[in-house]
């Protein structure tokens, strides 16, 4: 296939094109504290940074939700694991690129999806990886979904005062619109409105919009992978013919997701394209072999998308140093 470049790439991504093989093991580095874990991508340093450590009730109907539940219990006995109850990750990520210190999604704060002390460790982790909050240059989101924007304040002020902020246009469009108020207050779309009004709002003059295939600093692209939320972002991360793929919520649990594909996802906004943008994403990173980063895969949330039959599997990066 044509070598294609980044920003082709990230333009092209969602019509199914799939990376040429150049990606190589990324390289791990020394043992940090519990809740952080480090490697090496190119001259690039990546950090994923465990923000919450909870067992929660699942995957039935976070995944599967258009399923039987036994189905997904049944799933999950073929594979080892308990039936109804998993720990997610909820898993940031630092890169660092030698110009540039740039932060994927903030966790979950004070305000996100698991309450502290078992969520919202992110400003801890910035600190005990050796930064201080004035040494993030960008934070890039995700989507806006609380366990994404939630850590973005610490006692109503910026955490990261000197950053810069990048998020899809499309994205910031849709949690503006006060229609997403109109739900449920119990519901998820409802609350990350309110998140996004009280955390996120504030800093719209310090906002960069980007759309796929753009640029946000060089070695970083956006890539569209729709359907979770409206404008949810992946993002292509290379060094030195390295590469990651930073794919947000493309999964929510590391073995569900991937085997089916097609199953509803609860979190969902759009199923049918979530399901699609799945498909994709997942088959692009197994043809590839590109590392990638699962903000909801278990710590360390980094690793690898084979094929296995009609689905996918995922096979964790080995960390045999951390907790």
């Amino acid at each position: 296939m044509t070598e294609l470049t980044r920003r082709h790439l990230a333009a092209t991504l969602a019509a199914g094109f799939a990376m040429p093989r150049a990606a190589l093991a990324a390289l791990p580095t020394p043992a940090l504290p519990a809740g952080l874990h480090q490697v090496r991508l190119g001259a690039f340093t990546v950090t994923t940074l465990r923000d919450a450590d909870v067992a929660i009730d699942g995957p039935w109907p976070i995944v599967g939700e258009d399923r039987p539940k036994a189905e997904v219990e049944a799933l999950m006995r073929e594979n080892g694991l308990p039936p109804d109850r998993f720990t997610p990750g909820f898993t940031p990520i630092l890169v660092r690129t030698g110009h540039e210190t740039v932060l994927f999604d903030t966790g979950n704060g004070e305000v996100g999806f698991v309450p502290r002390p078992a969520g919202g460790q992110l400003a801890r982790l910035v600190r005990q990886a050796g930064l201080s909050p004035d040494a993030i240059d960008l934070v890039v989101i995700t989507h806006c979904h609380t366990d994404h924007i939630g850590g973005l304040l610490e006692d109503g002020r910026p955490l990261f005062p000197r950053a810069g902020y990048v998020l899809g246009e499309r994205e910031f469009a849709f949690w503006k619109n006060d229609d997403r108020l109109a739900g449920s207050p119990d519901g998820n779309e409802y609350k990350s409105a309110r998140i996004f009004r009280s955390h996120l709002l504030p800093l719209a003059e310090r906002i960069r919009f980007v759309a796929p295939g753009q640029a946000l600093v060089p070695g970083i692209d956006a890539v569209a992978a729709f359907g979770h939320t409206p404008g949810h972002l992946a993002f292509h991360v290379e060094s030195e013919g390295q590469r990651m793929l930073v794919w947000g919520d493309c999964a929510h649990h590391e073995v569900a997701s991937l085997a089916r594909p097609d199953w509803h996802a609860l979190f969902d906004m759009d199923k049918a394209a979530g399901a699609a943008t799945r498909r994709t994403i997942y088959d692009m990173a197994a043809t590839d072999r590109v590392l990638v980063a699962g903000y909801h895969t278990a710590f360390p949330s980094l690793g690898h998308v084979v094929r296995d039959g009609a689905g996918y599997r995922w096979i964790p990066m080995a960390d045999p140093l951390q907790r």
